[in-house]
């Protein structure tokens, strides 16, 4: 699964690096990438929205926004 995080106030790379930090502490992350306003996470589903928030309110910013990306299995027509 995956989920996009918008976050508000992140305007350096220091607050890259807490937010990455905060991340580490969220059971079930497989993949993370953070960028100034945003994290792109991949988890096994553990990683709730709510965990999400949680998490990024450690690190001392507010969530905007918080959306789920489902992917449906590629199959083979051949």
């Amino acid at each position: 699964m995956r989920t996009i995080v918008t976050v508000s106030g992140m305007q350096a790379v220091h607050c890259v690096r807490a937010v990455q930090t905060a991340m580490a502490l969220v059971p079930g992350i497989t993949w993370c990438e953070v960028t100034i306003g945003r994290v792109d996470v991949e988890h096994d589903g553990r990683a709730t929205a709510t965990r999400l928030r949680d998490a990024i309110a450690v690190a001392g910013f507010p969530v905007s926004a918080v959306r789920d990306e489902r992917r449906l299995p590629i199959i083979d027509a051949s």
